[in-house]
């Protein structure tokens, strides 16, 4: 079986991809990954092949009007960065189709906004498979309404009428706990879980944490790789460090390298690792606090660690209401994050049991959904399927071939 992997450049949302497209190659499949050329040292560094197709785009510049507070974008639009993600794909999707077709994949599995995925699909003859990278905020009727209208120009430009960017079946790796409720959602989806396997990036582990100390609890701080890229001003990581300092509790800080300078002088007990995967930091410390990424906020509940939230951005703090929705943690928005707030919820969530009690009970629950190797052979069983009801004779019903393979 043939599996294409199709994200744009944003690290964050290919990174939840890595260990399914790990599974598929370890039991034979041949993968690809399919990304502008911005994305190709996190994809290489994680060991895939990678098939550079279109071209950057500055989306860096564009998500920072989506900031709040700044410019309104496309009043009366829908959800704004439905634009952006569609000019992503039309910069992609040239160069994507034409090494669809002529490579031919059985799958392409793309995260939610990379809208280029499931087009390549459904002009190759491939069947789409969706993975979002948490909760599934992108699975909303005014997204899906702002998509058909934003998406329709570049569809035609295929000589489609129209792509179903939803596709035949979505891998949900997002604990149910934290999951958008199925009632509020458009319509049935298919969905196959998968058990979260955290990784954040390759790097290098210099020297392991010990075990946390429960006389003296030990505290993360981390403030995700975006955050800072798009306004050093949101990046709160000092200030929290500051604010820990009147605390009793050890203070790790994981923080990408070039981020270093944004957390400006901390107190000599703060241990700062720099590029250091966060899967590798977590299981050595017993709470975390964090901007709301939610990359950051799943490998924590892989971890079992009850956490407090600061979001930043508009995706973050949707993240974040989904998150206290497990009870394992609290979410300390805007003015609320004050160095007097920050260590008043750091101690409720130290010194009251429920709340690592409820992201102990979500990471159970999250290490019994099948794994990713479970997830692989069942794509493999749905592609190979998908492929024989092909010649399945009009009339005759599927169930009756199925059932004599």
């Amino acid at each position: 079986m043939r599996v294409l992997f199709v994200s744009w450049a944003w690290p964050t949302h290919f990174y939840p991809m890595v260990p399914l497209a790990w599974a598929l190659r370890a039991a034979g499949h041949e993968v690809r990954v399919a990304a502008p050329p911005g994305l190709a040292a996190p994809v290489t560094s994680a060991g895939l092949p990678f098939v550079p197709v279109g071209r950057d785009l500055d989306a860096v510049a564009r998500i920072r009007d989506y900031i709040p507070g700044r410019s309104a974008g496309k009043a009366g639009r829908g959800p704004r960065a439905v634009s952006l993600f569609a000019d992503l794909a039309d910069a992609m999707a040239d160069d994507l189709v034409a090494f669809a077709r002529a490579w031919r994949p059985d799958l392409v599995v793309h995260e939610p906004t990379a809208y280029a995925g499931p087009l390549a699909a459904t002009a190759s003859g491939a069947r789409a498979v969706r993975m979002p990278w948490g909760a599934d905020l992108m699975h909303r009727q005014a997204t899906l309404d702002a998509e058909a209208r934003e998406l329709a120009p570049l569809f035609a430009r295929f000589g489609l009428d129209t792509v179903d960017t939803l596709g035949a079946l979505t891998v949900d790796l997002c604990p149910p706990a934290m999951q958008v409720p199925e009632e509020s959602r458009p319509g049935p989806l298919e969905r196959r879980p998968m058990r979260y396997v955290p990784y954040n990036g390759a790097g290098t582990v210099p020297v392991p944490l010990p075990p946390a100390q429960r006389r003296r609890p030990r505290v993360c701080v981390t403030w995700g790789t975006t955050v800072g890229r798009l306004d050093p001003s949101l990046f709160l990581g000092g200030e929290v460090v500051a604010a820990l300092d009147a605390l009793d509790v050890g203070i790790v800080v994981a923080v990408a390298a070039e981020q270093r300078p944004l957390l400006g002088a901390l107190p000599a007990r703060a241990k700062v690792l720099e590029s250091v995967p966060l899967h590798s930091v977590l299981p050595h410390c017993d709470l975390v606090v964090a901007h709301g990424g939610a990359g950051t906020i799943l490998t924590g509940l892989a971890a079992g660690l009850p956490q407090l939230v600061v979001p930043q951005l508009i995706d973050h703090t949707f993240n974040a209401e989904r998150f206290a929705a497990t009870g394992a943690g609290i979410s300390l928005p805007g003015a609320e994050a004050s160095p007097a707030g920050i260590r008043e919820a750091v101690t409720a969530l130290l010194e009251e049991p429920g709340y690592r009690k409820a992201a102990e009970e979500v990471r159970a629950d999250n290490e019994r959904r099948p794994a990713p190797a479970r997830v692989a052979a069942q794509l493999a069983e749905f592609a190979e399927f998908a492929e024989f009801a092909e010649y399945v004779e009009p009339g005759e019903p599927v169930e009756s071939v199925e059932g004599g393979r």
